[in-house]
């Protein structure tokens, strides 16, 4: 697990700069658009809090925020070129254009690789880059959850069918609801933790890397299950 170097973007706003680009460049209906268009928010979000006061350190939070946006632009960049992303990201870009997968799923597979795989690995580099510790982050890592408490039914309400296809769509429900982003992020921090404590130990680092990678990958072609069609 190499350490993400700070390459290009370098800022907040030039990862919302990347992003634009990105949803611009992609059919609105593409998986990956859909998830590009949370995250995007999300991002933006955070810009304007960091010279509110609103976290600790805002440089800290900056430079994770921009090493977190760095790997999923790197899966992106991984697919353009033809490589293979890593497998947390594979699901949804294999089934990115696939016409029984609704958008929902769509940003559930998105947010489920970048936290449940991602963030880890950006709170290690972090740490690793500032000569940190964990608890130096804590603080706002939890701030940065409560922006994103809204996140997951704001995704329901805009991308969810209305209360005319709810029977159809009870599988789909079904499926949403088996995710928590609250939990997502629990599990995020905790795999930080103990990656922050074999950092001395680098075989095992990438070791449990590599199978964090592989069980968020399976979550995610879980949510990603083509359904029967709403109407």
């Amino acid at each position: 697990m190499p350490a993400q170097r700070l390459d290009a973007p370098r800022t907040v706003q030039s990862v919302v700069a990347r992003m634009s680009a990105l949803g611009a460049a992609l059919p609105p209906e593409d998986g990956v658009a859909v998830f590009n268009r949370v995250y995007l928010s999300v991002t933006e979000e955070v810009g304007r809090r960091l010279g509110t006061g609103y976290f600790q350190d805002p440089a800290a939070t900056e430079e994770l925020d921009v090493r977190f946006a760095a790997r999923y632009l790197a899966a992106v960049d991984a697919g353009v070129a033809g490589r293979r992303p890593p497998a947390c990201w594979r699901p949804l870009f294999e089934l990115r254009g696939h016409p029984a997968v609704r958008p929902v799923q769509f940003a559930m597979a998105g947010i489920n690789a970048h936290i449940g795989h991602d963030l880890a690995l950006a709170l290690v580099d972090t740490c690793r880059s500032r000569g940190a510790e964990p608890a130096a982050l804590e603080g706002d890592f939890d701030r940065v959850g409560a922006l994103l408490g809204g996140l997951e039914e704001r995704i329901r309400e805009e991308l969810m069918p209305g209360p005319d296809l709810l029977e159809a769509a009870d599988p789909l429900t079904h499926l949403v609801g088996s995710w928590s982003l609250d939990k997502a992020r629990d599990a995020a921090w905790s795999a930080f933790r103990a990656l922050w404590g074999l950092r001395a130990l680098p075989e095992l680092v990438e070791e449990f890397a590599e199978r964090i990678d592989k069980s968020v990958g399976l979550v995610g072609r879980c949510l990603l299950t083509p359904l029967p069609a709403t109407g």
